[in-house]
């Protein structure tokens, strides 16, 4: 053999390719929750700039799901998609996922949601100058602050605001299992995305009144930090009664419970399968399995 045959250089697209699949859901859930907030609270900038003139609380919940929607279509076959912190810790505490990957996927989610609000600001920032004369509002008919996190109605206590991310998460973590649950009546494969919007739709559309239905810790607490620094200033913490905790701490709480109602109402009386059908399908479908949940 001649020197040097044989042996081809590395191309640029080999040179760039991740090795380490943990290395490649990292980035795919960064980009996943990236995604789902330029495009989901894109909806609603565009609904509070406009003065409801090109949007309003129809397409705030449509808009948000389909960006939920788009973000696992280009996610979910290398990370399942879940940009969602809420989401991957019930993975984790059902045997779904790895706990040592927890902390790389929670990691990427904040960084995503934080490089995606910045996004959005840099996209809509002359309409946020011209909106209030220049100023940046949290309260009053000018604010502009909800359109990166949510804030509660002014009738709503702490108490009442925590349960209601708890049980809007439940819901969803609930119907989540449910959807990727094989023994159950499932989803066409491909279409659990969609599936999942409508979900975050009707969330949305029924439990969304009193504080915007976050259900997700990346969501509301990376963008609210963003505007704390970018000119909202840090009463974005403070801000209805200190409500920042709740859209954080609730969504955890929700997410435990839903999976913990869907596995022991649900999940743990499935007739068993046949012990070698079994045996023959885990090695294919753990990763997909293990990995397969949103939002």
């Amino acid at each position: 053999m001649q020197p040097g045959k044989g042996r081809k250089g590395k191309s640029f697209k080999q040179k760039l390719v991740l090795k380490s699949s943990l290395a490649k859901e990292t980035v795919s859930e960064f980009l996943g929750t990236f995604i789902m907030i330029v495009l989901g609270c894109g909806s609603v900038a565009q609904a509070v700039l406009s003065r409801g003139l090109f949007g309003g609380i129809v397409t705030i919940n449509v808009g948000f799901a389909m960006a939920v929607v788009m973000a696992i279509y280009v996610t979910g076959g290398v990370s399942g998609g879940h940009i969602n912190p809420a989401v991957s810790f019930a993975m984790c505490l059902f045997g779904r996922m790895k706990w040592f990957k927890f902390p790389f996927y929670v990691g990427a989610q904040f960084l995503g949601a934080f490089a995606g609000a910045a996004t959005l600001f840099g996209i809509y920032h002359d309409g946020l100058m011209a909106f209030a004369g220049g100023k940046l509002l949290i309260v009053g008919e000018n604010a502009t602050a909800h359109i990166f996190a949510t804030y509660p109605a002014p009738y709503l206590s702490l108490t009442n605001a925590f349960a209601d991310q708890v049980v809007a998460t439940m819901f969803l973590l609930m119907i989540v299992f449910a959807i990727f649950d094989s023994r159950n009546l499932g989803v066409p494969k491909g279409l659990e995305p969609i599936v999942i919007g409508l979900l975050i739709i009707v969330i949305s559309s029924s439990l969304g009144l009193n504080s915007g239905c976050a259900m997700n810790p990346a969501r509301d607490l990376s963008p609210r930090l963003f505007t704390a620094l970018a000119g909202w200033g840090f009463e974005v913490f403070t801000a209805g009664n200190n409500f920042w905790w709740i859209p954080v701490v609730g969504p955890l709480v929700g997410a435990v419970i839903g999976g913990l109602i869907y596995v022991l109402i649900i999940e743990i009386h499935h007739q068993d399968p046949d012990p070698d059908f079994e045996t023959e399908q885990s090695e294919e479908k753990l990763d997909k399995y293990e990995l397969s949940v949103i939002m």
